[in-house]
C-alpha cells in the first residue's frame, strides 16, 4: 500500500471532506464533539461553512478515498488540533504522525503551541500524540464529573 497523499481542503472540496468526516463519525462514535446523525443529512452550505470557519483541514487520500483527516483551529494564543481520524486499515502506518505534523507545523510557522483534547480511554490516540511530542496536561479542573473524561495535551512550538 502506497502512502496516502495529504491534501489541504477548503470550501470547494466540501464533498471530499464530507466523505471522510462521515467515515470518521461512523467509525468512532463518541470520539468527536458531533455524531454521524448530526452530519449525515447536512446541506452543502453546512459543509462549506465548516471548512471556512476552521482555517486548516487536511485530508489523506488513498486511491481517491479519504482515509484520514485532521483540522487546526486558531485560538487566541495557540492552535487546537481537532477532528483527527485515521481509517482502521491505515493505523500503525505512520499516517497519524503525518497528519499531526500538518497541524503542528502550521501552528509553529506562526509561533504558536498546539493543544488538543483526547478521550481518556483512547489509548492509541494518546500514544500517537505522545510520540509526536505532546505532553499530557491531565483532565481540566473544570471538567464535568458526569462527562466522558478527556485529557488536555500540549506540544510546544518547535
Amino acid at each position: 500500500m502506497s502512502a496516502p497523499e495529504l491534501v489541504r481542503v477548503g470550501p470547494d472540496e466540501w464533498e471530499t471532506f464530507r466523505d471522510v468526516r462521515l467515515a470518521s463519525l461512523a467509525d468512532a462514535p463518541g470520539a468527536f464533539g458531533a455524531s454521524y446523525a448530526d452530519w449525515v443529512d447536512a446541506p452543502e452550505q453546512r459543509w462549506r461553512s465548516r471548512l471556512t470557519d476552521v482555517p486548516l483541514t487536511v485530508v489523506a487520500l488513498s486511491d481517491g478515498r479519504g482515509v484520514g483527516v485532521v483540522s487546526g483551529a486558531q485560538a487566541d494564543d495557540h492552535v487546537e488540533l481537532i477532528s483527527m481520524w485515521v481509517a482502521p486499515e491505515h493505523r500503525g502506518t505512520g499516517l497519524a504522525d503525518r497528519l499531526i505534523e500538518q497541524v503542528a507545523g502550521w501552528a509553529s510557522s506562526s509561533g504558536h503551541d498546539t493543544f488538543l483534547m483526547v478521550r481518556d480511554d483512547n489509548e492509541r490516540a494518546v500514544a500517537a500524540y505522545e510520540k509526536s511530542g505532546f505532553v499530557d496536561l491531565g483532565v481540566p479542573a473544570d471538567w464535568p464529573a458526569d462527562a466522558l473524561r478527556e485529557r488536555r495535551m500540549r506540544r510546544a512550538e518547535q
